[in-house]
């Protein structure tokens, strides 16, 4: 038998700094599962991602279609990268991305967000990238629970059984 005991996660931290549709959605659905198994959940958004907590862009994201390795073609085919420049490519990718996240039943960004914060998960801007991109606590998805600086989000990160992830 083991003598170490096992210790289950108590607290999670995520930076979301991408703004890309399938990176925010990445620590969406991250967060609502930490939040499902009784995990205190702390979501930080910072720089692109911000988009995600932006009451203009939050439920119209894209997908990179440029520069994007791991982007395939129906049927598993690899995605020509310079077809991602051509216009509308990213708009009709974009567009497919969420209709396919639509039939799994995956909510809107927004909806998402309130999934999270009703299960008491808690939502934060960066102060740094709120200024840097002269926005305001008004131009933030209205449950934002606060705009922090780096500091003080490490500061909620606080615990033996925490980890912080970067998505």
């Amino acid at each position: 038998m083991d003598s170490k005991e096992k210790k289950p996660l108590e607290k999670v931290c995520m930076i979301c700094a991408k703004g890309a549709l399938e990176d925010v959605y990445a620590a969406l659905v991250m967060a609502n599962g930490a939040v499902m198994e009784g995990i205190e959940t702390h979501l930080f958004f910072t720089f692109f991602g911000l988009d995600a907590i932006t009451k203009r862009t939050m439920n119209s994201l894209h997908t990179a279609t440029t520069g994007n390795p791991a982007m395939r073609m129906p049927g598993g085919l690899p995605f020509p990268t310079m077809l991602g420049g051509l216009p509308g490519v990213e708009a009709a990718v974009s567009s497919m991305m969420r209709k396919q996240m639509e039939d799994l039943d995956m909510p809107p960004v927004d909806e998402f967000l309130e999934l999270i914060t009703a299960g008491g998960g808690k939502v934060y801007a960066c102060k740094l990238a709120v200024d840097m991109f002269k926005l305001s606590k008004e131009d933030l998805w209205d449950d934002v629970d606060a705009v922090l600086t780096i500091g003080e989000f490490y500061e909620l990160c606080d615990g033996d059984r925490t980890q912080i992830i970067f998505t």
